[in-house]
């Protein structure tokens, strides 16, 4: 197991490209069993998770082959089991994606129940609600979701209680291939899902409202293959510039795009960055100076994303002033505090909120990750510091950055990484 030792006070200055993103490209591949031909994604970023999910496509025998260009072909048509096992599903909660649309393609599925991060409650029962509403027979037994469909799955007016972004994604998936017209009330209207949906249009589906929290889709008998590259990582983009805020710093992102992460472009600006985009790109400058203590309030999108929380904690932790940090979507997802107040933070928790008093400086200290997000704060933590900071458990964060030392040394970043 790898960990990143940081040696903190380098000013971060310089270009770097933005990868393909984690949270689009895993639904987009699990669309591939939908196709009644080869699929072609490109833009997938090499991640474990993305490796995971090729792994299991690959175990329920689907063709997978990268071609020269780095594109991933996918050829669901040797597919001769329809069950994703608990040894690959366990490490990725995205393995749960397989189910609608296998069981709406091929009338069977048996699906472990997922593992991931340790944030919180993520229950499927709305996904197992809605498949049962478009006429599946779901069972639960062992630990597997047993699910089976007599004939084609049937279009149905869903309505979500909770806004739940794998569950529109695992419906929205199924209905493009159910009998009739389908309709998902309280709708996800995350940037992934509207990627997804256009994935889904390349392949001939027909989706009205996308973007929108009310999704009408009118199921086809059968949905061909194509070409289709997945969306810039917003998440990615958004940490690369908060760490680059942090410290004070200057950063060019490439490959990019601004109407991804607009809550989190207007908190940077209120926390004293410069901020200038064109098509592909956005650039953050501090000019040297210290960030402003923002509050935020996480939320489903078009809101503050929960997945950006922990790296605006970091940066509030040393900032000017107090700011206030609210999460709503997942109940252990301050969990990163302790490890940022053994840095020499001041970070009081009460409930789901947490209180940052800005300290001039941390100090660098060994500290252990707990979940892909908390980990990139505990680099931006490091980054920050005085002195040298270990991050041990990187697995985590591994799951979601594609070569992140390599990338902070382009911007001048001490940090390597080394064996446990």
């Amino acid at each position: 197991m790898d960990k990143l030792i940081i040696k903190g006070g380098s000013r971060l200055d310089g270009e770097i490209r933005i990868s393909g993103a984690k949270n689009s490209g895993l639904p987009v591949l699990a669309a591939t069993l939908l196709a009644d031909g080869p699929m072609h994604i490109c833009n997938l970023p090499h991640l474990n998770d993305i490796t995971t999910m090729l792994a299991l496509l690959r175990c329920m025998g689907v063709g997978v082959t990268i071609d020269e260009r780095m594109c991933v072909e996918v050829d669901p048509g040797s597919i001769n089991d329809f069950t994703a096992p608990y040894e690959l599903v366990k490490t990725m909660r995205a393995s749960i994606l397989v189910l609608g649309p296998m069981l709406a393609r091929f009338g069977t599925a048996n699906v472990s129940f997922p593992g991931g991060c340790a944030i919180g409650s993520r229950p499927v029962d709305i996904h197992l609600r809605g498949l049962e509403a478009m006429g599946a027979v779901i069972e639960v037994d062992q630990g597997y979701i047993r699910a089976t469909s007599s004939g084609r799955l049937k279009g149905a007016h869903i309505f979500m209680d909770t806004v739940t972004v794998g569950g529109t994604e695992n419906l929205l998936m199924a209905a493009a291939l159910a009998d009739g017209k389908t309709v998902l009330e309280n709708a996800a209207r995350e940037p992934e899902v509207v990627d997804l949906a256009n994935c889904l249009v390349a392949m001939g589906a027909e989706i009205e409202g996308i973007g929108s929290d009310s999704l009408v889709i009118y199921g086809k008998e059968r949905l061909q293959g194509c070409t289709y590259s997945v969306m810039p990582d917003r998440i990615e983009t958004g940490t690369y510039l908060t760490a680059a805020a942090a410290v004070g710093g200057r950063v060019k992102l490439k490959d990019t795009r601004e109407s991804l992460l607009e809550a989190v472009l207007l908190k940077l600006d209120e926390a004293g960055a410069n901020l200038s985009t064109g098509a592909d790109w956005i650039e953050l400058d501090m000019k040297g100076n210290r960030p402003r203590a923002v509050n935020l309030k996480t939320a489903p999108y078009p809101a503050f994303p929960t997945d950006m929380q922990a790296q605006f904690t970091a940066m509030n932790a040393v900032s000017e002033g107090t700011g206030t940090v609210i999460e709503t979507i997942f109940e252990n997802r301050l969990i990163q505090i302790h490890e940022l107040n053994r840095m020499g933070a001041n970070i009081a928790l009460e409930g789901n909120t947490a209180i940052v008093k800005g300290v001039e400086r941390l100090k660098g200290a060994p500290v252990m990750a707990t979940d892909l997000r908390a980990s990139a704060s505990l680099v931006i933590a490091g980054l920050m510091a005085e002195g040298e900071t270990v991050v041990d458990r990187i697995y985590h964060i591994d799951r979601g950055y594609e070569c992140i030392e390599e990338k902070l040394q382009l911007l001048g970043a001490n940090i390597r990484r080394v064996p446990n």
